[in-house]
């Protein structure tokens, strides 16, 4: 029924909440002064960040941890411009979220008033739709779609701009139902052509990735997995896709990838890909899996249509969404796994040798070894904590030998952004005070976005943030020394004392030198944090040539000279 007259912000937060709203983003601006009114009244949570980009990785967070879409609030021109980082990222992560864009009136629009942008042109290729939201009585229509658009097919972020007349005009209206996602399923014939596909295999691997899933569809997945004794792999930043502890998981296909996994990867007769787009960062640039036509039979899983036959035409395409795809898997009669079902252990065992302690450290001569650092991780901290991290060099030892423990239990940008572990943290913990969170950050990463430790303390987020410092931009320096030995340029960087600025916001902060000392100091953090609902740092102080656990720079110079 029509409601009585209200205003495009009360319009727009009362469809909000019909579509199960409980929590938003945002920094306030004077181009939606109307919308936060109607936040005053309502039991929405708006979480006010210090920097657009902050917020909309905190909303990208939201995505991935609820399956809902995350929701932003950004004023327009620089507010807007600020936040694109968090929708750039969105999409390529498959995550659902809508971003809110204060704009000028309708009476000033298309004269380069005040901050004024075409968000449609602006945003139009990294996201899955942009508009503009010109009457305040087709409020309710544009929120619906924005909801059906970004958590239908394949995930991903809208873009809604809200013109300042608009949010005060009045209007009589009627709202909508609550938004119903829409994905597709697969056949019957075409699960026939999955198991006869296996059936005929003697290397068969499962790869996982992309948006969409749930925690039954993970579940449903791993009864599959275990049926048919079928090793599971996981595409980039995808790996609590599947308990690493299970017996089936068998790795990462990324950056960085075990050799012996990749050369499973090249070597299988048929890949079962549940998700993953097959982008370039998951085929090792497109060589494990050759582009258009694999020389594996490739069954290719994905919740958007037009993804299918892209980049891969595969043998089987099949249009699906994960909880959809993998009911239906688990539902499937078992295949006789006795050529394959040996190489499951095989492969455990590989990861096993992959992730031991590196030759680096071996010696022991460095006084801090990030290997035991996360060893230590995963003895004292929860099976299920959730761990953040963003672009850089470092997370490489949370990828690699860091133990993830099942959906959800990652939040990592697969678009590489920087500057994504310390919002991604306050939100994580925001969303699921009851979980550990604990974030790994770059140094250069942390200064990005460190300031949404002050957003940790207002709304009294206990994350634990561990600060990689070791004085460069590290990935870069890396490929510094590869292309360009000895020629050091742009990457080197003097930072704060990360604990005293910690302490500076109101929350804890320790320096660690010593790997003996790092235990007791992650303990005293989690205790910190836990009790006082206050976020704590641990800046580790390290010898910046440990560059990767199994190279330092010293090598990849002396290596790059000897080859010119």
């Amino acid at each position: 029924m029509t409601q009585p007259s209200r205003t495009g912000g009360q319009i727009l937060v009362d469809a909000l909440k019909i579509h199960g709203v409980d929590t938003a983003f945002g920094v306030p601006g004077e181009s939606y002064l109307d919308v936060l009114d109607a936040l005053h009244d309502s039991d929405i949570r708006f979480i006010i960040n210090r920097q657009e980009g902050g917020a909309a990785f905190m909303a990208d967070a939201y995505g991935k941890m609820t399956g809902k879409p995350g929701i932003c609030f950004v004023t327009r021109g620089p507010g807007a411009t600020n936040a694109s980082i968090g929708v750039h990222t969105a999409f390529q992560d498959s995550t659902p979220m809508i971003l809110f864009i204060g704009q000028v009136g309708n009476d000033f629009v298309d004269r380069e008033a005040f901050q004024e942008i075409d968000y449609r042109r602006m945003y139009g290729q990294m996201a899955k739709w942009v508009a503009q939201i010109d009457r305040a009585d087709r409020v309710p229509e544009y929120i619906a779609r924005a909801f059906q658009i970004a958590t239908s097919g394949r995930p991903g972020p809208v873009v809604l701009a809200l013109p300042e007349d608009m949010l005060t005009a009045v209007a009589a209206v009627a709202d909508t139902r609550r938004y119903q996602p829409v994905q597709a399923s697969p056949s019957a014939a075409q699960i026939e052509q999955v198991r006869a596909l296996l059936a005929g295999a003697k290397k068969p691997l499962v790869l996982l990735g992309g948006g969409g899933w749930n925690a039954q569809a993970c579940a449903d997945l791993q009864a599959f997995a275990e049926a048919n004794h079928l090793p599971v792999s996981c595409a980039f930043r995808f790996q609590d896709l599947l308990d690493n502890a299970h017996p089936n998981y068998v790795g990462d296909v990324g950056i960085g990838i075990n050799p012996k996994l990749a050369a499973r990867v090249r070597e299988a007769d048929v890949i079962l890909a549940i998700g993953p787009r097959l982008g370039e960062m998951t085929t090792g640039g497109y060589a494990l899996i050759a582009a258009p036509v694999p020389a594996q039979r490739l069954i290719h899983v994905h919740a958007d249509a037009e993804e299918l036959g892209s980049v891969y035409q595969a043998e089987l395409m099949i249009n699906s969404g994960m909880p959809q795809m993998t009911a239906m898997l688990a539902a499937m009669a078992p295949v006789d796994a006795s050529a394959w079902q040996g190489t499951v252990a095989e492969a455990k065992a590989d990861l096993a040798a992959w992730q031991r302690q590196p030759t680096i450290f071996q010696d022991g001569t460095a006084p801090l070894d990030l290997w035991q650092v996360v060893q230590q991780i995963d003895q004292i901290a929860p099976h299920d904590t959730i761990i953040t991290n963003g672009a850089g060099n470092y997370a490489t030892w949370a990828h690699r030998f860091h133990s993830y423990g099942g959906m959800r239990t990652q939040l990592a940008p697969t678009s590489g952004a920087m500057g994504y572990s310390v919002p991604a943290g306050v939100a994580a913990k925001i969303i699921a005070p009851q979980r550990t969170v604990i974030t790994f950050a770059g140094d250069g990463e942390y200064m990005m976005n460190g300031q949404e430790l002050a957003t940790a303390v207002q709304y009294r987020a206990g994350v634990v943030i561990i600060v990689f410092n070791n004085g460069m931009f590290g990935t870069i320096r890396m490929h510094q020394e590869l292309h360009y030995p000895g020629r050091v340029s742009g990457t080197t960087l003097h930072n704060p004392d990360f604990a005293a600025l910690a302490a500076a916001y109101g929350g804890h902060g320790e320096v660690v030198e010593a790997t003996a000392d790092f235990a007791p100091a992650l303990e005293r953090a989690l205790a910190y944090a836990n009790s006082e609902r206050l976020p704590a740092v641990i800046e580790l102080r390290y010898d910046g040539n440990l560059i990767t656990p199994g190279a330092t720079l010293d090598t990849i110079r002396k290596n790059a000279l000897a080859a010119k």
